[in-house]
C-alpha cells in the first residue's frame, strides 16, 4: 500500500502562513460565509502556531472547533450555532489549511478534481494482491467494510460473501433491504426473486421474497429470525452468528421493509458514517449507489496508531465501467476498478484469500 508522508512544516515555506481563521456557524446547519470545504485527501489545520490533522475526514464537510479544542471535519448539516468553522479558500497553507496532493502528482498535476478517471474492462486485476490486502487487514485488526448490491445475492456469489464474513474478512457490511431481503429468501425459500438456484423462474416465486419480509417482521428483526432457526444459513445469518455489524438502508423501490431497515436518509448517512470512520480499507461490489454514498464518507488515507498515514485501498467491482468510473469522478479516486460480474469477482478472490492463507509464512 502507498505510504503517505507527513508535510515538513519546519520548511522555509511554512513558516510565514498564519494560523487558519474561524468564524462562528450563524445557526444550527448554517455554515458562515466563505467556509472551507474539505477534500477525502490529508488535511491540515494551523491552530495555535501548530499544523494538525481533523479528525473524521471525508469530502464535502466544513473543519470545526468545538469547546474542548478537538478539531473535526463535520457535515454542515450537524455544526451547531456558535461553532467555530474555518473560513477560507486556499489550500496551501496561506491561509492556515494544508492540503497533502503531492503524494497525487506522479498521476497528473496533483490536485484534487471531479471527472478524472481512466476505467476499463482491459485492464488486469491482481486478485493475487488484493488477497494479501484482506489477510494483512485481518492480521492487523483492521476494519474492512464491505458494500454491495443485490446483484451478488443474485449471481450466486452469496456463499462466497458468508465464507468472508465467517472468515474474519468483514469488519462491517453496508447494503440495502434488498440485499439482505433476497439473502434471507434464499435461506428460507432456497430463491432470489423467485429464481432457483440454477436461474430459472419458479411457480408463485415472485411473492417469495414478501413471504421472507413477513416472517422477520414477525420474529421482530433479523436477529431475532435467526435465533428462531428461521434464517439458517447466509450472509446475514453468518452477520449475526459472528458479530459482524450492519446497516441497511432503505429506498423508495423497498418492498417491506425489513424490520432492520434504516429508511430516514439522513439517520442512515449518520449509520454508515460511524463505519466509515473507522474504515482501514473498502470492498464495494456491484452497487452504484451505495458505493458512490460510501465514497463520498470516506477518506482517501488511513491514520494508523503511531501517527503514520497510508492509503485506503478501495476496490470498487461492477459489470460496467460507468459505476467504476462515476466513483471516480465523485473523488473517491484511490478506488481500484475492477470490471467484473459479482460471481466471478467473489470467487476468484476468494480462491486467491484461501491459496494466502495456506501460502507457508517467511520465518
Amino acid at each position: 500500500m502507498t505510504t503517505i508522508a507527513h508535510p515538513d512544516f519546519t520548511a522555509a515555506r511554512f513558516t510565514p502562513y498564519p494560523d487558519a481563521r474561524f468564524t462562528p456557524a450563524p445557526a444550527d446547519g448554517v455554515l458562515p460565509e466563505g467556509f472551507f470545504t474539505t477534500t477525502n485527501l490529508p488535511t491540515y489545520v494551523r491552530v495555535d502556531g501548530r499544523w494538525r490533522m481533523p479528525r473524521e475526514p471525508r469530502m464535502d464537510g466544513a473543519l470545526v472547533l468545538d469547546a474542548q479544542g478537538e478539531l473535526w471535519v463535520r457535515e454542515g448539516r450537524r455544526v451547531r450555532a456558535g461553532e467555530r468553522v474555518v473560513v477560507g479558500k486556499a489550500e496551501d497553507g496561506s491561509e492556515g489549511v494544508y492540503v497533502n496532493m503531492a503524494y497525487l502528482a506522479e498521476g497528473g498535476d496533483g490536485e484534487f478534481k471531479f471527472m478524472t478517471s481512466e476505467v476499463s474492462r482491459e485492464k488486469p486485476i491482481d486478485y493475487g494482491h488484493m488477497a494479501r490486502l484482506l489477510v494483512e487487514e485481518r492480521e492487523r485488526g483492521g476494519y474492512p467494510i464491505w458494500v454491495t448490491g443485490p446483484a451478488l445475492v443474485h449471481s450466486r456469489a452469496r456463499a462466497d460473501m458468508t465464507w468472508f464474513v465467517e472468515n474474519g474478512f468483514v469488519g462491517a457490511l453496508l447494503a440495502g433491504n434488498a440485499v439482505a431481503v433476497h439473502d434471507i429468501e434464499a435461506s428460507i425459500y432456497g430463491t432470489t426473486l423467485g429464481m432457483s438456484g440454477a436461474g430459472e423462474a419458479t411457480s408463485g416465486g415472485h411473492g417469495l421474497h414478501m413471504r421472507a419480509i413477513n416472517k422477520v417482521r414477525q420474529a421482530g428483526s433479523i436477529a431475532k429470525a435467526v435465533e428462531a432457526g428461521i434464517i439458517t444459513n447466509g450472509i446475514m445469518h453468518a452477520c449475526v452468528k459472528h458479530g459482524v455489524p450492519f446497516v441497511l438502508t432503505g429506498s423508495i423501490r423497498d418492498d417491506g421493509p425489513l424490520p432492520d431497515v434504516v429508511t430516514d436518509n439522513l439517520a442512515a448517512q449518520d449509520a454508515m458514517r460511524r463505519h466509515s470512520v473507522k474504515a482501514t480499507m473498502a470492498v464495494l461490489v456491484a452497487t452504484a449507489l451505495h458505493a458512490i454514498a460510501t465514497g463520498n464518507m470516506l477518506p482517501a488515507f488511513v491514520t494508523e496508531k503511531d501517527g503514520s498515514l497510508r492509503e485506503l485501498p478501495t476496490i470498487c467491482v461492477d459489470s460496467s465501467e460507468f459505476v467504476v468510473s462515476k466513483l471516480k469522478d465523485r473523488g473517491t479516486h484511490q478506488a481500484f476498478g475492477v470490471v467484473t460480474n459479482a460471481q466471478d469477482f467473489m470467487h476468484i478472490l476468494r480462491l486467491y484469500v484461501e491459496r494466502e492463507l495456506a501460502a507457508p509464512k517467511p520465518a
